[in-house]
């Protein structure tokens, strides 16, 4: 083996690897995971949140309200700008695995339920295995 070799068996792997499908769907998943999180952030901050906000008091709405201990700012308005974000990226991807996929494995499991037919090699060992289990007894 050359030591140019090794370099090229590295390449190799890395390819078989990189260019795997389920790799790339990983990569496509976090792409559009991204994308979704980024509309989902904007619709918190720029619907939800400020619809709370008229209906609370403050001047800035949910960004003015904090507390103030010791002359520092808590803003805890913010905070719960991002717990109303968490909560909805959760709840959409509760419906969409739970009930979506949740569907789609559903099928998939009663098709894995009925096993597949026995092949003529696995037939044909099951009687040779009856056949030596009778010979003993």
């Amino acid at each position: 083996m050359n030591v140019t070799d090794k370099p090229l068996t590295l390449i190799n792997e890395f390819k078989k690897f990189a260019l795997k499908g389920n790799v790339i769907d990983l990569a496509v998943g976090v792409i559009i995971g991204a994308a979704f999180g980024k509309i989902i952030d904007s619709l918190v901050k720029h619907l939800i949140m400020p619809t709370v906000g008229v209906l609370m008091p403050g001047e800035q709405g949910y960004l003015g309200w904090k507390l103030v201990i010791n002359g520092k700012d808590i803003p805890y308005g913010l905070f719960l700008g991002e717990v109303v974000n968490f909560l909805i990226v959760a709840l959409a991807l509760f419906f969409f695995i739970v009930k979506f996929l949740g569907w789609v494995m559903h099928s998939k499991k009663e098709e894995a339920a009925a096993p597949p037919k026995p092949t003529a090699e696995q037939q044909l060992l099951t009687e040779i295995r009856d056949l030596l289990k009778q010979g003993r007894g």
